[in-house]
């Protein structure tokens, strides 16, 4: 499976997940299968409110899902509608990222969990901050 994390630094797997996905410095691609890793520069990181475009940078790269800590309700119906799914995982460095999604740890995210606009601070669904 290849996934894709938004990532504050271009570290490959010691980078750390960035808090959103939209925003996010940079995409740490991830090839499950393979351990191969490419890091993406996000061109898009600085948007107006409702104007993310999580496709944008990542269109020319084959991608199974996106594995963050929470994300916009526009943002996951766009990648939803591109056929990529999108993965919660509560971890910090990529590399814990990696080995949760391979040991079945990822939840799916839905719209119901979604969050509502860039608000970054308040409590996500389940108690967990973004």
């Amino acid at each position: 499976m290849k996934i894709c994390i938004p990532t504050d630094s271009g570290a490959g797997l010691d980078a750390h997940a960035h808090g959103h996905f939209g925003s996010a410095p940079f995409f740490t691609m991830v090839d499950t299968a393979t351990s191969d890793v490419e890091i993406i520069s996000n061109q898009g990181a600085h948007h107006a409110h409702g104007q993310c475009n999580p496709l944008k940078g990542l269109q020319s790269h084959r991608l199974d899902a996106v594995v963050c800590k929470g994300m916009g309700r526009r943002a996951l119906e766009k990648l939803n509608h591109a056929g990529v799914s999108v993965l919660l995982v509560q971890r910090e460095r990529v590399s814990d990222i990696v080995d949760a999604v391979k040991g079945g740890e990822a939840t799916q995210l839905t719209a119901a969990d979604a969050c509502q606009g860039h608000q970054h601070g308040h409590q996500h669904r389940h108690g967990q901050h973004h």
